[in-house]
């Protein structure tokens, strides 16, 4: 059985932080360049949270997505250089999130372009989120520059420019349905909806070169089916549909929303069939795990992706996590209860800890057993042992220290970037706490 970077309690590999170093070198895929993907098409990778892609038409231009805001919009301008040729006709949404549609008001400048979206854009609200914390945490965007890696599917987000909407322009053209074919500057485009990372998430494909434009619904990195920061399942059912949708277009290119792009028609196929592949399996085991009365703790330490899969470079966890695709797809299933009769109404956490730092002689003696859990590396064991006595006294010097060692431990074993940001950053607010 496939051991995954996440479970801490596995013996220790040879190189404890493999994980951590394969998250460095994927850094490489942000490098900033500007990629002829075929003639008259281009993708301005690494100057920005998502990538700008520039199609020539006939004496105009077209944007598909915009960068997250307008400082990043100028470089970008500036990086496409006399490719980009005035007026700029058309601005294509491939969905809504800020780090695609944020730079749109450079783009525009005075050419007054249409903007197409999905009409499901228009209607979408702002995501949820857990708090003001969870997003930025999970992004490391307070996390000193010695401790940061990237974002998993972005270099950075948040870090150096902001993250706002105020270059973001509302559509003034949509399409609701399945598809819309458009021409603009003598091009032509068709815009298929394909949900999957977001509701309204929008291809666009170009049939005379073999052109696919994903969106978010590729990326080089397991999927965030079920995001840390907070949001609802990403349907992993509507995302393999859409899946199924681009392999049938045989695409000889394919330049996602972030990170390089996939250059030939075999290896885009190989990666939109590991993609596809990647979700659906872990979905199928879930599902079937939940038949058989399997708890979500359970279920996390058998579903596994094969060997073939958890070797494919288009899957690694750089940004979603197996794990906590299977914890989503459990509650969207079947909700919060995990059919222990025990946790239907549990003990409230003062008064577990109460009996748990009972059993453990008091505090005193508890803290000595997280410390000796430090020492030995089982790093998730000092953590919760602190949090039963933060619980009770959440000023203790020695608990949060003794919580931020072990955070910053599993933190820096991470293959996962969301989750290493968290970890540290949740260490850097214990350390501050505790001066």
């Amino acid at each position: 059985m496939n051991k995954s970077p996440r479970d801490q309690s596995a013996p220790a590999q040879a190189d404890e932080f493999a994980g951590r170093e394969q998250l460095r070198a994927s850094s490489a895929e942000f490098r900033k360049e500007v990629i002829e993907i075929t003639d008259g098409v281009f993708a301005a990778v690494g100057y920005s949270a998502s990538n700008v892609i520039l199609i020539q038409g006939d004496i105009a231009s077209i944007i598909v997505d915009t960068s997250a805001n307008p400082v990043d919009a100028r470089a970008v301008m500036d990086a496409f250089g006399g490719r980009l040729v005035r007026p700029v006709r058309a601005i294509i949404y491939t969905h809504n999130h800020p780090d695609h549609s944020g730079g749109a008001t450079v783009f525009s400048g005075n050419d007054s372009p249409e903007i197409y979206s999905h009409q499901t854009l228009v209607e979408s609200g702002p995501e949820f989120g857990r708090g003001q914390r969870a997003g930025g945490d999970a992004f490391g965007t307070t996390l000193p520059d010695e401790l940061f890696i990237n974002a998993g599917t972005q270099l950075e987000y948040g870090r150096v420019t902001p993250h706002t909407r105020e270059g973001y322009l509302p559509p003034t053209r949509t399409f609701s349905g399945e598809s819309q074919t458009i021409e603009v500057a003598g091009v032509r485009l068709q815009l298929v909806h394909m949900p999957g990372e977001s509701p309204e998430n929008t291809a666009v494909w170009m049939a005379e070169k073999g052109v696919l434009i994903p969106g978010d619904d590729f990326l080089k990195s397991y999927p965030n089916l079920s995001p840390i920061r907070g949001l609802k399942l990403r349907p992993p059912e509507k995302w393999i549909a859409s899946l199924e949708k681009m392999l049938s277009l045989d695409a000889t290119y394919m330049v996602q929303g972030h990170m390089r792009p996939i250059l030939g028609r075999d290896e885009v196929r190989k990666a939109l069939t590991d993609y596809r592949d990647g979700i659906k399996t872990i979905l199928d085991q879930t599902l079937a795990g939940i038949k058989q009365g399997k708890t979500p703790d359970e279920l996390v330490q058998e579903v596994r992706l094969s060997d073939e899969l958890a070797n494919s470079p288009y899957l690694q966890e750089y940004y979603g996590s197996v794990a906590w695709a299977v914890r989503g797809i459990y509650a969207d299933y079947v909700g919060w209860f995990d059919g222990n009769a025990t946790n239907l109404y549990p003990l409230q956490p003062t008064e577990r800890a109460h009996k748990m730092i009972d059993l453990a002689g008091g505090p005193a003696e508890a803290l000595d057993r997280a410390n000796q859990a430090v020492e030995v590396k089982e790093y998730q064991w000092a953590a919760e042992l602190a949090d039963f006595v933060l619980v009770l006294d959440p000023e203790n010097v020695a608990a949060k220290e003794i919580k931020a060692r072990a955070l910053t431990e599993l933190g820096e074993r991470q293959i996962n970037a969301t989750a290493r940001n968290y970890y540290l950053t949740s260490a850097q607010y214990l350390s501050k706490r505790s001066d």
